[in-house]
């Protein structure tokens, strides 16, 4: 019988380091992902859209329940956000997060590149 591994870390040094050299003190946009149990989906979306840093929650259907857009002053505050406050919401099963590396258009507005 072989022995459970030990977990993994949700990212790598390597990658965080690389995160935070790009960002820096630069804002931080993300989209998360979330599967929730079912029956816990509209207490799920309305804890997490209670969160200051949530712009926008939508229930979704398809592979993820839920998609978050949030945005943070810093990479360090989407980290802490991801591995600290987001799980302790009860029902969210597992999460996804796609940092924006640029944004063409939002809230209506086309940005110049």
């Amino acid at each position: 019988m072989d022995k459970p591994s030990a977990p993994k870390a949700p990212v790598s040094r390597a990658v965080e380091s690389a995160f935070t050299k790009v960002w820096g003190d630069e804002h931080v946009a993300a989209l998360i992902a979330l599967k929730v149990e079912t029956a816990e989906a509209d207490n799920v979306a309305t804890e997490v859209a209670r969160f200051p840093e949530v712009e926008d929650v939508f229930l979704v259907t398809g592979d993820t329940d839920i998609f978050l857009k949030v945005r943070f002053p810093h990479y360090e505050e989407l980290k802490e956000f991801v591995l600290h406050r987001l799980p302790a919401v009860k029902g969210i099963r597992e999460t996804k997060t796609l940092l924006v590396v640029t944004a063409y258009k939002e809230a209506g507005e086309t940005h110049a590149v």
